[in-house]
């Protein structure tokens, strides 16, 4: 059991530090334009889709206290020890966006994608969280498929 808690520590740690690390490279200034995906710094006061940006300030103590009770649920329903890296990349990914609502004046978004339609800018953390509720979901259904084979 201690292991699966290593792994989901590990992960939330790393996707952090590689977020916010490619993060700062936008806010220092890289920006590379191309024909179907610009690379460029935008900063989203809202979540997914800039949905709930009229919160303003309430987001981020909002969101805190959501991110604080999946932690509390994910250890109290032992979900941890059934998907702890999906959990570490979703834990990772949240935690980087969250902390852009402290520092600085939205969380970082970077890549848009504009090839036939406008697409949400996004980011590395995004990508984390949606892979790892992507990874449970999979799971899941496997297990569910094996369950009704019995």
């Amino acid at each position: 059991m201690m292991k699966k808690i290593l792994i989901f520590i590990f992960t939330t740690i790393v996707i952090f530090i590689i977020d916010q690390y490619i993060k700062e490279k936008f806010v220092l200034g890289y920006d590379l334009k191309g024909s179907c995906i610009d690379f460029s710094l935008h900063y989203n006061k809202g979540v997914a889709f800039s949905m709930f940006a009229f919160l303003g300030e309430y987001l981020k103590w909002i969101q805190l206290a959501l991110i604080g009770a999946i932690i509390i649920f994910i250890f109290y329903d032992k979900a941890v020890y059934n998907y702890p890296l999906a959990l570490g990349l979703i834990l990772g990914g949240a935690i980087g966006n969250l902390y852009d609502r402290f520092i600085r004046e939205g969380v970082v978004d970077y890549v848009a994608w504009h090839c036939g339609f406008d697409f949400a800018v996004f980011n590395f953390a995004d990508v984390m969280i949606d892979l790892g509720v992507a990874i449970i979901l999979l799971f899941s259904i496997i297990k569910q498929k094996e369950k009704n084979r019995s």
